[in-house]
């Protein structure tokens, strides 16, 4: 396993659900977490005060990083406060139900956004000093939904399946510098939004997962922790957490 003690990690959507739970599991793992945010401010303060209470290094940083103007002011805090960023996990997503016939340019701008484009924001400004060192490590938070399919979700299901094809453009081109690019995909998982459906769509949709039950987010931040520390030979892969819904 890397020693990633002291070593720089920028965590986007790291405010809740899954993203809290890496900025958590890396911070455990000595890694000074930047808590990235866009509107909920109180609780990332709160995941900071949680790992600033267990011994670890954290702070916040507000941004939407949909926006490119503001990956980059985001980057640039960062450094300032803590050296370049070593270790980027893309982790802030978004979903609109509806169908494609009634998806609105907003609504499918939005998915493509927040969950494509930002990775391919974030890893452009963080890249040349990964490149400079020789070293760095980027985990895009992808899904299930880059495998498999689902209606409902045209934006997301293209955006995420968008996320796997940058995962292994970047691999190819970052490789020969020493740095992996690799990506996580969960399946469904106890957050906010899951917590959200009523007990018929919860039923519906256990049925389609082999091992019958919903990931923790710990489960999730896990796996990516081990990416970062321990997938050492590994570049361009895609690491599925979905109970047994996405296979291969």
């Amino acid at each position: 396993m890397i020693d990633i003690q002291g070593r720089v990690a920028l965590v986007s959507g790291g405010s809740r659900g899954i993203g809290a739970a890496i900025c958590r599991t890396l911070a455990a793992a000595g890694a000074s977490v930047a808590v990235n945010y866009e509107h909920n401010a109180a609780a990332a303060a709160a995941v900071c005060r949680d790992i600033v209470g267990s011994g670890g290094r954290a702070r916040a940083f507000g941004a939407d990083v949909g926006q490119p103007d503001q990956v980059e002011r985001l980057v640039h805090d960062v450094t300032e406060a803590y050296g370049a960023v070593e270790i980027l996990v893309h982790n802030a997503g978004l979903q609109h139900s509806a169908m494609a016939h009634r998806m609105t340019d907003v609504q499918w701008n939005e998915a493509l956004s927040v969950n494509l484009s930002a990775g391919f924001y974030l890893a452009r400004a963080v890249l040349p000093p990964m490149r400079a060192a020789a070293w760095g490590c980027v985990v895009f938070v992808s899904s299930a939904s880059g495998s498999v399919a689902q209606a409902g979700a045209a934006g997301y299901v293209a955006a995420k399946h968008g996320l796997v094809g940058l995962t292994k453009a970047l691999a190819v081109e970052s490789a020969p510098k020493g740095i992996r690019v690799n990506a996580v995909a969960p399946g469904l998982t106890d957050t906010e939004m899951v917590r959200g459906l009523s007990h018929d769509q919860r039923s519906g949709l256990l049925e389609r997962i082999p091992l019958g039950r919903i990931a923790t987010p710990e489960e999730v931040a896990d796996t990516v922790a081990w990416v970062v520390r321990g997938a050492t030979y590994s570049t361009g892969n895609v690491f599925h957490v979905s109970g047994g819904v996405a296979m291969g």
